[in-house]
């Protein structure tokens, strides 16, 4: 089956990196970026050029090692941000300026106290002035997720005539359903006239859990970018996570897209951006949580160690984790108890199971979880009794 390829942009450097407590120095910006590259993203958002003369520097360094990926860097809507993101990335193979400006009601009126007709034209002089030195240009249009569909069609139109090469529709303040995310995406395809010389790029954020849900909605509707971050980090809830949307493209082949994603490396990158950020995941996030191929419940258990897919649609080792876990607690079932049994060396009967399971559902009931060391104690205590055979 033939299938469409979906840019993968990771802004983890440069969005992820906005979270309270997460700023990274120069040399760990190019550890993750070098992994980046390694993973197979296609663009890597490198930082804020303008902001800070570390982040300048870390922009220009990441520029000069980074083989494969485009580097982008963003700016606001004006000349010295250009200039700044242009310099930056000056030694670059593949360089992408990222620049934009509000243009939902609420950014024109209060965050810039504007009009529509002045932010157009502001739009298109900063995409005009961008295409002076990268052929690469990408506009956001700010709070798209909450601008009028005609307003946005009308500036999108605009920045594409003026160069850009792709226009990205953020959900800024994470606020739009999928339906309704999905539709503006549709709307753009549809009334945009020469949206087909630019790649529409979804950038959304969490903060009503929808962030992941928003971007397939989009990509299902005409987008061929997404914009993402390792682990889901950023700005407040966070942005749509890169390992969520790159396993459910590579689940649902229905889809008809792919990824270059190697996503054996998701795991390792997701680890090293929580060490390296001190930005703790969630046991029960998605794909690279500790928890998401763990197993406690007796009848998941059960059908887990008999066949894999009855309880998990990714196999760990796509994701680079060796193998799931099969966690002893007190809803833990006598399959578990024999499996974590013979792992460690035991094979044990059915009369022999029945005994010891009793014993270990009053150590359960005890304790959160019954550890391989608590197996052996266990083990041993029978074994004096020579109830059990040591395999």
């Amino acid at each position: 089956m033939k299938t469409e390829k979906i840019e993968i942009f990771d802004t983890t450097l440069r969005d992820g990196e906005q979270v309270p407590g997460c700023k990274l120095d120069k040399q760990e910006k190019i550890n993750i970026a070098l992994k980046l590259d390694e993973l197979g993203v296609d663009v890597i958002e490198a930082g804020f050029p303008i902001s800070s003369p570390g982040d300048f520097e870390a922009v220009q360094k990441i520029s000069k090692i980074v083989k494969n990926a485009k580097v982008c860097a963003l700016t606001r809507a004006n000349k010295k941000d250009i200039e700044a993101a242009a310099k930056a990335l000056q030694y670059a193979k593949k360089p992408r300026i990222h620049t934009g400006i509000g243009t939902s009601e609420s950014h024109i009126k209060y965050k810039f106290n504007s009009t529509q007709d002045d932010i157009l034209e502001r739009a298109v002089e900063a995409v005009t002035y961008a295409k002076q030195f990268a052929d690469d240009v990408e506009f956001y249009a700010e709070d798209a997720g909450r601008t009028d569909n005609l307003f946005l069609a009308k500036v999108c139109e605009a920045v594409i005539q003026a160069g850009a090469t792709v226009v990205n529709i953020p959900d800024t303040t994470g606020y739009c359903l999928p339906s309704d995310y999905g539709e503006k995406i549709k709307f753009l395809k549809d009334n945009v006239k020469n949206i087909e010389q630019a790649i529409i790029s979804c950038h959304c954020h969490n903060d009503l859990g929808m962030a992941t849900a928003n971007a397939i909605a989009g990509i299902i509707n005409g987008a061929r970018q997404i914009e993402c971050t390792i682990n889901g980090i950023g700005e407040r809830a966070g942005n749509t996570a890169l390992e969520e949307v790159v396993m459910i493209i590579k689940q649902h082949e229905k889809l008809g897209f792919h990824t270059d994603i190697n996503s054996v490396m998701l795991n390792e990158l997701s680890t090293l951006t929580s060490t390296t950020m001190g930005m703790f995941v969630q046991p029960n996030k998605a794909i690279v949580g500790a928890n998401a191929f763990a197993h406690s419940s007796g009848i998941h258990q059960d059908g887990v160690i008999k066949r894999r897919d009855t309880y998990e649609i990714i196999d760990p080792r796509e994701v680079g984790i060796n193998e799931s876990s099969i966690v002893l607690t007190a809803r833990s079932g006598r399959s578990a108890l024999a499996y974590r049994f013979k792992n460690i060396g035991y094979d044990v009967t059915k009369t022999e199971l029945d005994i010891l399971y009793q014993h270990f559902l009053m150590l359960a009931d005890t304790k959160k979880e019954v550890t391989e060391k608590d197996l052996f104690t266990l083990m041993n205590s029978y074994s004096k009794k020579q109830l059990i055979n040591h395999a």
